[in-house]
């Protein structure tokens, strides 16, 4: 009876570390996977890590918005019913509206293209390093990115050089094609990102990338957006674009010059929380500090000079804090790293247009 006892308390003590092992084994996976995931569920509103905030899922989105920004509309100031002021037409309807309590252009019927309207468009005004952002409220048409300004520019190569995208459906003529798996709505908001680096092309819709092309056939100039619509009873909206001149690799950077400069890192409007498209930056500068554990940066926020002196200093404040904390969370040690915010008492370009105030509106990664 003695002996039966011992074996069963073995046993039991047996059971309870297989069983402790087990749990530890359940808890490794429920903190694994991935650390963006982590970071844009505990860190994007820049607050503690029990406050419940919105989820990114951009954890494999590696887009990098170009540092230099060339054009830029945001539609602020503009009249309903109006012609967008930053734009040249081409040809059909287009004008400004109101879609979901925010201003868009509309593009209405007579196949309606529209160009950014830039001084000395008749030249090559895209450089080879470039990119282009925008949001679209996809519907059932399609919706074509030209590569050459059709108002100003003489086409080399005939009409063909151009990314289409449907709500499921990207494509590169005479290159490319790709159809996502998942099962997409046919009537969403979508961001789009294009990424040229001499002659390779890549293309994203929302957080995946869905061409990669190593060499293009054709060198592109300018841009133009078009729209076929049969009728005015379908619209299509479009809102936030922006083309920018892409820079050196980030170590290069800060071999050269001591800091990374980004605009790429985006927030809601007047808030100090994390758009989605911001991770592929923030990626960029998390895999920076893992290869190379001697770099220690001073996260720096930057505003334009819109709004209260006061205002602007305390949200640069907090936007820097957002993505130091976004770091930490990522796997980043809090000693290699520091926060401060300069408002708008540093610029970096004029505060007079919509470019330059997208210029001074950044995040900079200062070496210490």
């Amino acid at each position: 009876t003695v002996e039966e006892g011992v074996e069963d308390a073995i046993k039991g003590e047996g059971e309870k570390e297989a069983s402790k092992g087990n749990d530890q084994e359940v808890k490794d996976q429920n903190t694994s996977g991935s650390k963006t995931e982590d970071s844009a569920t505990k860190a994007n509103s820049g607050q503690d890590q029990e406050d419940e905030v919105p989820k990114l899922t951009w954890s494999k989105y590696d887009f990098v918005p170009g540092d230099k920004v060339i054009f830029e509309d945001n539609l602020v100031n503009e009249e309903n019913g109006e012609f967008p002021s930053r734009w040249d037409l081409n040809q059909g309807n287009i004008e400004v509206a109101n879609f979901g309590g925010e201003n868009v252009i509309m593009l209405r019927g007579g196949s309606p293209t529209i160009v950014p309207y830039i001084k000395d468009s008749q030249n090559d005004y895209l450089p080879e390093v470039f990119t282009v952002e925008f949001d679209v409220y996809i519907n059932t048409s399609t919706v074509d990115i030209y590569f050459w300004d059709r108002k100003n520019q003489k086409r080399a190569s005939g009409d063909q050089n151009r990314l289409q995208v449907t709500y499921n459906h990207m494509r590169v003529f005479n290159a490319s094609s790709y159809h996502p798996s998942k099962e997409l709505k046919k009537r969403r908001w979508m961001h789009v990102s294009i990424a040229h680096t001499n002659g390779k092309l890549k293309t994203y819709m929302d957080d995946t990338r869905l061409i990669n092309i190593p060499h293009l056939d054709f060198n592109p100039m300018g841009i133009s957006i078009h729209y076929y619509s049969a009728s005015d009873q379908n619209l299509l909206y479009i809102k936030n674009v922006r083309i920018a001149e892409g820079g050196i690799k980030y170590y290069d950077r800060i071999l050269q010059d001591g800091k990374i400069v980004s605009n790429g890192i985006r927030f809601e409007i007047g808030k100090a929380t994390l758009r989605p498209e911001s991770m592929g930056v923030i990626n960029e500068i998390y895999e920076l500090l893992s290869e190379h554990p001697e770099l220690k940066f001073s996260v720096d926020g930057h505003t334009d000079s819109d709004g209260d002196d006061a205002f602007n200093q305390k949200l640069s404040e907090e936007r820097a804090e957002t993505v130091m904390k976004t770091l930490v969370h990522l796997g980043i040690s809090k000693d290699r790293l520091s926060s401060k915010g300069f408002g708008e008492s540093k610029p970096i370009d004029t505060n007079g247009t919509a470019e330059g105030k997208a210029n001074n509106r950044r995040v900079e990664f200062v070496k210490i």
